[in-house]
């Protein structure tokens, strides 16, 4: 499918070989609904086991085993809902369904609510004697030996129960948010380079900063932030709401802080995010240096933040259309091994992917599914390198579920957020070292410098200045303190001056760029995209130097699932994130690339 044309098509204008294939879960609508009424039925089973859950070892394996059975039917009824409503956010008949698969998780959450405070109405000693004399209840020991370490935090039942049946409502900020940014908020078209009107969108924001036209960049800029302004006030309003619903929780489960309850949760030590915002805070000024290099050879008087994302030299080299950048990526990967080749491989012809961007899709990537079904990865497609390396990360995405899915029993057949973002940036960082391998020129050469030092802009520095506004908003909540428009803006604009520097002009406009990132809806997420991808840096360079045994240890980290602590798995995979080494080696290599971008960026002024 063609890319040059500036229209946004319709669903139905899109091949059938570039949708993903969610009809893998369910044909159609009406057998979703069988699926959605048969969970339904089984909620009142699943109650009947509220007052006799602790009676025995037997009893508590009974009840955990067909908690989990009417999950796994759950997550294909939500996965199902969600996909088909992000094919179109604006077809109210899939919002529908989404709302009401939405409120049967909340059902579900409210009836086995009891679940956690009746376990532990046993002791410790009692739980542990059961689960070491009736083998089968082994299955269930790390969940097990995972909710004591959670007994101050658990409430009576009945506000369990309070706190469940509430949940669909405490957690609207972020939806609503989602409607907003995606289906309504509209954008001002602009001309292109060659005086064509060109639609601008969230899913086009990027491309648009990356054209070589200055005015088309600042045009681009200028339409996405002119909407976001008028709306300021109701984005600031949902941002306030999602952390006094995280500040609500906080208080009600007896955390010191919204943080230490997000961090608990995956037992992840609270100095693990502080010690990257330390870490990365010291080595700032090897970012103002990339920002100078950048001004330097885009040869600009002044950087504005709309300059941030154009290529800093030229090449037409490395814009492959899907089909090529699956090639390319394919290649990149082969040093994971032909198991690893042939499985990503039949799941990118067999419905994994939605290709391309159009009217009401959800805007970005991501990659989804369920513990029964084939991963799936949202794109919307364009065709430059920044989307093929995207594709690589989702895909990085999709093989760690496809291998944990295959490899662990259902209650750890999922991955906890701290190391999700490790395969995503293992499977990009293959690809840069795959493609340096084909540059010949220099200037090819530091194109794909470029791509790994954005990487780093992207993923290091600039989420780390995101966990740090999502730390400061939160203390400011606790503390009492409204969070209005004007106090987010000026908040984030301040960090804004710490991390950027001199090296920048700031538009009013930067001021407003925390109204619309989603991310700051997921509860202390962002920070472990920069863990992550520190991690990733590591294991990489171990698996092309090392080959395959650190091949199997990394393959082993995609298997282990939620089986351990993530601390512990990624240890057994060769990484310490409790110490600083991971970060302050990643800001090493960081500097590394720059060196060698600066040296070639004067060869190429020179020459």
């Amino acid at each position: 499918m063609s890319n040059s044309s500036t229209k946004v098509p319709e669903r139905a204008e899109i091949p059938a070989d570039r949708k993903w294939d969610v009809e893998a879960i369910f044909k159609n609508a009406e057998e979703w609904e069988e699926a959605y009424a048969h969970v339904e039925q089984q909620l009142p089973d699943l109650q009947a086991f509220q007052g006799i859950l602790t009676e025995s070892a037997e009893r508590l394996y009974e009840g955990l085993t067909r908690r989990d059975e009417v999950s796994m039917e759950l997550e294909k009824v939500i996965v199902y809902a969600h996909l088909k409503s992000d094919e179109d956010t604006s077809d109210s008949f899939y919002q529908g369904l989404f709302d009401r698969a939405r409120g049967l998780v909340s059902r579900f959450g409210a009836t086995v609510a009891f679940y956690e405070p009746e376990i532990l109405s046993a002791s410790e000693e009692t739980i542990a004697q059961w689960v070491n004399e009736h083998e089968p209840l082994q299955l269930y020991a790390h969940e097990l030996a995972l909710l004591n370490e959670r007994r101050p935090h658990i409430l009576p039942e009945k506000e369990e129960a309070l706190l469940a049946k509430g949940s669909e409502v405490i957690n609207q900020a972020g939806q609503a948010f989602s409607m907003l940014s995606d289906a309504d908020l509209t954008f001002d078209s602009i001309e292109d380079e060659k005086g064509n009107e060109t639609a601008v969108s969230n899913g086009r924001f990027i491309q648009l900063l990356q054209n070589n036209n200055r005015r088309v960049r600042k045009d681009a800029f200028q339409s996405l932030y002119r909407s976001y302004r008028g709306h300021e006030n109701t984005l600031a309003s949902l941002l306030s709401s999602q952390v006094k619903r995280n500040q609500f929780y906080t208080e009600a489960r007896h955390y010191s802080s919204a943080r230490a309850q997000a961090l608990h949760d995956n037992h992840i030590p609270e100095k693990v995010y502080d010690q990257l915002v330390t870490v990365v805070n010291d080595h700032l000024h090897l970012f103002q240096r990339y920002l100078r290099l950048r001004k330097k050879l885009l040869e600009l008087d002044d950087l504005h933040f709309y300059d941030l994302y154009v290529p800093l030299v030229e090449s037409n080299d490395f814009d492959f259309d899907y089909e090529g950048a699956k090639a390319e990526i394919t290649n990149a990967l082969k040093p994971l091994g032909q198991d690893y080749i042939d499985a990503m491989t039949s799941g990118l012809q067999n419905g994994w992917v939605d290709v391309h961007e159009n009217k009401g899709k959800s805007s970005g990537a991501y990659s989804s599914g369920a513990y029964l079904t084939q991963p799936y990865i949202l794109m919307n497609w364009q065709d430059n390198i920044g989307e093929m390396y995207t594709l690589a990360h989702e895909l990085g995405h999709s093989m760690h579920s496809y291998y944990t899915h295959k490899h662990q029993p259902y209650p750890y057949g999922d991955y906890v957020i701290f190391v999700a973002e490790v395969a995503s940036t293992v499977n990009e960082l293959l690809l840069s070292h795959a493609l340096e391998q084909k540059a010949e020129s220099k200037r090819n050469r530091l194109y794909l410098l470029n791509q790994q030092l954005e990487g780093f802009k992207g993923t290091v520095f600039r989420q780390t200045m995101f966990a740090e506004f999502e730390q400061l908003i939160h203390q400011k909540n606790a503390a009492g303190e409204a969070l209005t428009p004007e106090s987010l803006k000026a908040a984030y604009l301040d960090l804004n001056r710490k991390y950027f520097g001199e090296e920048i002009t700031y538009d009013d406009d930067i001021a407003l760029e925390w109204s619309r990132i989603p991310h700051f809806y997921m509860n202390f997420y962002v920070y472990q995209y920069a863990t992550g991808y520190s991690a990733a840096v590591a294991l990489s360079a171990r698996i092309l130097e090392e080959g395959a045994p650190a091949v199997e240890r990394y393959l082993s980290f995609l298997k282990a699932g939620s089986s351990d602590y993530p601390i512990e798995i990624l240890k057994k995979a060769g990484v310490d994130m409790t110490e600083p080494a991971p970060i302050e080696a990643a800001m090493t290599q960081f500097e590394k690339l720059l060196d060698e971008a600066e040296q070639l960026a004067d060869d190429l002024l020179e020459a």
